[in-house]
């Protein structure tokens, strides 16, 4: 551990929220006006969901920002392709990607009675955004766009090297959307306000080595400077990795500040008396064209699959009770609404044919949701004759034992390696049935281990 490191780190994702706390102290807060308040709509990155901006609009809610105003797609096909001119199965091409959020625009539009809306967007979900404004329409209803984390510039920018991807620096996607917009050879254009959100070093997608694509010891011509662009307003957070240029707690302070013009009074989460959940069912495809590569994400609901939910003792792991919902999910892939214990953390279990029965625990839920996604898992072939399979996985940021604190199943992850580059960490632990725990920089998520042999995979879920 860093002791550097971490004290920098959380400097900087809690200096806002104290120094905002001792300003405000016994002041009443004063929710901002409509005026104050433009739809904001938020677009996940490569692979991801609109799940991942769960704390993000819990922190616009805890300033005031009303919730039916708050918007995250989710991309049904949210990888790239390999090749951005040649069709892959369950990917989309960047057009595509473009034309979904165009319509998800749209739809806000119209239920807001908004003429505008505020796009903020993670990685992949970035190009979308450019894409849409400048070939979209996208010039005329975007007031702001704020881009965390996305390779402007290429997460590589080798000529002849895979110039066919959308993340290629070199490539004809990345080189038409930074082609100087004036004389001045501005990469931004207005009406549009921009913002970019970019980590000192710690973004695995904006590194000069090739280590993190595959290609280690070999340049990428790509700095950790890559996601700034031209013209935009550009912010350096020290020590965040590539999700938390968006979900954390300074990143959302950066994005209110640069829509209101002012500091949000919280970024901390401030607690709802009732809590309410709802969400998707999700599953995973497979490549017809190439099995072998294994399963890839979607966002697609999957029909048929059976949801249970309890609450669990904070301390075991334990069911507390009888199940607080069952449910079949149906076309939609909505397992809600739920009305959950505030505070209680949840053990959500998934079946479905062809899965592994998935074990989900979370910390308790201090505010209503309706973006819970849960997504059923396969179980590995390597991972077939463990006793069990635990999973300590973090959606909002990643871990890194150079920078976090860290422990599961009462050690330091095994297989982690320094630089903020994988998000997950897996643990096979022995024993029988038995509570498990996860920690991570204060967060502790405690479950139960469930046997392999018959088809269990239990997963640790960080929130935060």
């Amino acid at each position: 551990m860093n002791p550097t490191a971490l004290l920098t780190r959380r400097f900087v994702l809690a200096a806002a929220t104290s120094v905002l706390a001792l300003t405000l102290a016994g002041c009443a807060t004063k929710s901002p006006s409509l005026a104050e308040t433009p739809p904001i709509v938020f677009v996940h990155g490569n692979g991801d969901t609109a799940a991942l901006w769960q704390t993000t609009v819990w922190r616009f809610e805890s300033n005031g920002w009303p919730r039916e105003r708050l918007h995250a797609i989710d991309v049904p096909y949210p990888l790239s392709r390999d090749d951005d001119a040649k069709a892959q199965p369950g990917r989309t091409s960047a057009a595509e990607h473009m034309a979904y959020l165009k319509a998800e625009v749209d739809k806000v539009l119209k239920s807001t009675g908004a003429s505008q809306v505020v796009l903020v967007g993670n990685s992949r979900g970035g190009n979308a955004i450019r894409n849409y404004i400048y070939n979209g329409g996208g010039d005329r209803t975007v007031s702001h766009a704020i881009l965390g984390g996305t390779p402007n510039h290429g997460v590589w920018a080798i000529p002849g090297f895979r110039e066919g991807n959308e993340f290629s620096g070199t490539g004809p996607f990345l080189m038409a959307l930074n082609a100087p917009k004036n004389a001045a050879g501005d990469e931004v254009s207005g009406p549009v306000k921009w913002m970019t959100i970019r980590s000192d070093n710690n973004d695995k997608f904006a590194q000069p080595d090739g280590v993190w694509i595959g290609q280690k010891g070999k340049p990428t011509n790509v700095t950790a400077a890559g996601p700034e662009l031209k013209g935009a307003t550009n912010i350096v957070i020290p020590r965040i990795d590539h999700r938390e240029t968006s979900y954390s707690p300074a990143a959302f302070e950066a994005a209110y500040r640069f829509i209101t013009g002012k500091a949000p009074q919280l970024t901390t989460i401030a607690a709802e008396t009732q809590v309410v959940l709802n969400g998707k069912v999700t599953g995973l495809g497979v490549d017809p064209a190439a099995p072998q590569t294994g399963n890839f994400s979607n966002n697609l609901p999957l029909r048929g699959a059976q949801l249970e939910v309890y609450a669990t003792d904070p301390a075991t792991g334990a069911r507390t009770g009888g199940a607080l919902l069952r449910k079949t999910v149906g076309a939609d892939g909505q397992w809600g609404p739920l009305t959950v214990p505030a505070g209680s953390p949840v053990e959500f279990v998934i079946t479905a044919p062809g899965y592994a029965t998935t074990h989900i625990y979370r910390s308790g839920f201090p505010r209503s949701s309706n973006i819970v996604h849960l997504r059923a898992e396969r179980m590995a072939d390597a991972d077939k004759g463990a006793e069990s399979v635990v999973t300590l996985t973090r959606p909002r940021g990643y871990l890194d034992p150079a920078r976090d604190q860290m422990l599961l199943d009462g050690a330091a992850p095994a297989g982690v390696p320094p630089g903020a580059g994988v998000a997950s960490a897996k643990v096979k632990p022995s024993g029988g049935v038995r509570s498990i725990a996860g920690e991570f920089n204060g967060e502790r998520v405690v479950g139960q281990t469930w046997p392999a042999a018959s088809g269990h995979l239990v997963f640790l879920e960080l929130t935060y």
